[in-house]
């Protein structure tokens, strides 16, 4: 049996990256896995229990005894919880806790997709191909406003872009694990692509990979 299929796509809120890794994910048989519901995960958890998602301790106990199965029908997706997710990723003992979660589901065959912000660097340094996946930071607020409006009509595309900006920052200056494009990363901007333009270009940086390997 051969190694395990790793696509590792990294890459800033609302890129394009979880729509790249879902539809990878079908095109070649692989599992699929959002990481960001791990850390969206804890951090509902915390918030229904009045935990400070800022406090490092309370998370990383959280993060330790976490079940996904726990969360039942949790809407994980409203912003109080992607501002906790931000929030709770910061912490080293919440990173640590779901490492060994998140290389289980990468390793057990035929392999997965991961999407995430440390999967390339951090997670699977030696995934098969790894991606990071950017755009604009305009255009990337415009598709979080259109996503998030649609449940609070009262949300406003100035607060989007700044919390979306507020959360770059978290990302990319957090001492563990910070958000940045892997040494080896095919880096893709999806700014001014379609969805399907974006899923050619990938699928065959991944086609050109497996046939130099397997040459």
């Amino acid at each position: 049996m051969g190694k395990p299929l790793i696509i590792a796509i990294d890459g800033p809120a609302a890129s394009g990256k979880g729509t790249l890794s879902r539809r990878l994910a079908n095109l070649y048989g692989l599992k699929h896995l959002d990481t960001g519901t791990l850390y969206r995960g804890v951090a509902w958890l915390m918030l229904r229990d009045d935990l400070d998602p800022r406090d490092a301790e309370a998370a990383a106990e959280v993060a330790r005894a976490f079940d996904p199965e726990a969360l039942g029908t949790a809407d994980l997706r409203t912003p109080t919880v992607g501002r906790g997710a931000s929030l709770v990723a910061v912490h080293e003992g919440v990173r640590k806790a779901l490492f060994d979660f998140q290389r289980s589901f990468g390793l057990t065959p035929p392999g997965a997709v991961l999407d995430g912000r440390d999967i390339g660097t951090v997670i699977f340094p030696d995934a098969t191909v790894k991606f990071f996946i950017t755009a604009s930071a305009e255009e990337r607020a415009k598709r979080r406003y259109e996503e998030l409006r649609v449940q609070d009509q009262s949300v406003t595309f100035e607060n989007t872009l700044a919390e979306l900006k507020r959360r770059d920052e978290r990302d990319q200056n957090r001492e563990e694990a910070p958000l940045k494009p892997a040494a080896e990363a095919e880096i893709i901007d999806t700014s001014k692509l379609t969805p399907d333009e974006v899923l050619g270009r990938a699928s065959r940086i991944i086609d050109n990979i497996r046939k130099a390997m397997e040459a």
